[in-house]
Parts: structure tokens; C-alpha cells; sequence
């Protein structure tokens, strides 16, 4: 057995490596400080949010109450969320009167009376349509996170799948397109509505729930890769986009070859090299 070395500075049991320096006291407040605002900050936008709308329901649906009927009117204090669940009872209520036949036939007269309004059928048809197709149980929009190339080649973005192309717009491409919605961020429910064709999608594998929040978060919060290693492994995608040549697409199939050095800033480096070699 190897005695230790006597001349070593070392204490038994230090790592051998640099030693990790230690934090000043205002490190550490500060870290801990940090540390506390992560844990409690996210719990207490959440339950802010949720009584803002809660407060916001109530402010609403409460003062329709009648005074005989209002629980508040008996109790020495105010019941959260009243209104709100009043508000569920009574689309629930609705749902099931619309399911009879009196129901159906109100609702088609109702329908008959707004198509008939110009500007009101426009809005109306619109709504129902949207609310329809989110709400429906087999509906596949925002069910697909995909990778598009946006605003330019081997610029890449997040988009969601809201359905195929249909109509004019897909009449008018040759190429099977789908419609794809791209948020912005940090605010997804402004966006751009945008006709890609079918093959220049890149599926992704997280949920839609992680792509927007890496998209609201601004890429601060990014998923983890859940695929095999082996796919990890190999690319599907290149940002290389110039090469010497760039051919244009032309509708005859016809390529159509432009120059690499005709692009403006490239002329405006030439300038400056026509410049430099007169002086």
C-alpha cells in the first residue's frame, strides 16, 4: 500500500480538482431572494388570474340576482364565485333545452333571423363556425406542434396544425397545402395565418402545451428532446440556404438561376471594394 504524501497541501477527502469558491453573504441573500420569487411568483400569478376572473364573472352575473334569492343578502359576507357557478348551471341548462325539439326549433329560427341581418350574419356565421370546430371533441385543430421555415429559407418557427386547405386557396396551388397558425410572442393568440404545403412540415415531437410555452416564454423555456437518442442523433432540417447559385421556383418548372453576388448587400460590399481599390 502507497503511503500519502506528506508534502501535499491537500486535507483528506478534497477533491483534487479546483475548488469550488465559496458565496460572499449578499450572493447568497440574493440567490435565496431569487430562489423564492421562482417558487412562489408562478403560484401566485395563477391564483391572481383566476381571481380576476372569478371577481369579473361575479361583478356580472350577481347584480341579476334578486335580493330573495341572493345568498349574500342573509350572509354577513360575500361568496366567491357565485357567479360563476351560476354561469355553468345555466349553459348546462341551455345545452339541454337546445337538445329537445323545442330547442332545435328556436334555434333554427333564431339562425333564420340573423342571417338575414347584413353585417350581424357575417359575425355570427364566423363565431360559429370557429367556436365549433374548437370546441368540437374530435377536432384536431392546435393538436400538432410542426417546425416551418418563416419568415425566409433557413429561418425556422413554431406553427400549429388548424386543418387542411381547402377551397379556393388549395384550388389555386398545386401542391397539398395545410393551414398553419403562427403565434407571436409573447402574446399565441395573435398570430398569422399561413398556407403551407404538406411536405415542408416538420412534425414535432413535444405536445402543443410545451411548443407555447416556449413560444410565450420567448425560447427562455424550452422542452426537453423526449425522442430516442438515435433521433436526437440525426438531423432532419439544415439552416444552409446560399449556395453559389439560387434557383427561383417558376410555375412551368423552369429553373431560374440568380447569382449569389446579386443579392444587395453582396453589391454593396463590391461598392466598397471598387472604392478601396481607386483610392
Amino acid at each position: 500500500m502507497t503511503p500519502p504524501d506528506m508534502g501535499s497541501d491537500k486535507a483528506p477527502g478534497e477533491e483534487t480538482g479546483a475548488s469550488r469558491p465559496r458565496m460572499s453573504m449578499s450572493q447568497r441573500f440574493r440567490a435565496y431572494l431569487f430562489a423564492g420569487i421562482l417558487v412562489t411568483a408562478p403560484i401566485f400569478i395563477t391564483f391572481y388570474l383566476a381571481w380576476l376572473f372569478v371577481t369579473f364573472v361575479d361583478s356580472k352575473i350577481n347584480p341579476l340576482i334578486p335580493a330573495k334569492y341572493n345568498p349574500e343578502t342573509y350572509l354577513p359576507f360575500a361568496v366567491p364565485g357565485l357567479g360563476l357557478i351560476i354561469l355553468i348551471v345555466a349553459l348546462m341548462l341551455v345545452g339541454a333545452l337546445t337538445a329537445g325539439f323545442f330547442g332545435r326549433l328556436w334555434m333554427r329560427i333564431s339562425e333564420r333571423v340573423l342571417n338575414q341581418m347584413p353585417v350581424i350574419r357575417n359575425v355570427y356565421s364566423a363565431v360559429k363556425q370557429i367556436l365549433e370546430t374548437v370546441l368540437a371533441q374530435q377536432s384536431n385543430a392546435f393538436r400538432e406542434a410542426v417546425l416551418i421555415e418563416y419568415p425566409r429559407r433557413g429561418i425556422w418557427a413554431i406553427g400549429f396544425l388548424t386543418g387542411k386547405t381547402k377551397g379556393e386557396v388549395q384550388n389555386l396551388t398545386e401542391e397539398e397545402c395545410i393551414n398553419v397558425f403562427l403565434p407571436t410572442t409573447p402574446n399565441p393568440t395573435s398570430g398569422f395565418l399561413l398556407f403551407v404545403p404538406k411536405k415542408d412540415l416538420v412534425p414535432l415531437s413535444m405536445t402543443v402545451e410545451d411548443a407555447i410555452k416556449m413560444v410565450i416564454s420567448g425560447g427562455i423555456v424550452t422542452p426537453p428532446d423526449e425522442r430516442a437518442e438515435s433521433e436526437r442523433n440525426t438531423p432532419v432540417v439544415s439552416a444552409q440556404t446560399y449556395e453559389e447559385l439560387d434557383v427561383l421556383r417558376e410555375r412551368d418548372g423552369s429553373a431560374v438561376l440568380v447569382d449569389k453576388r446579386s443579392r444587395p448587400h453582396d453589391r454593396l460590399d463590391d461598392a466598397k471594394d471598387l472604392g478601396n481599390k481607386e483610392d
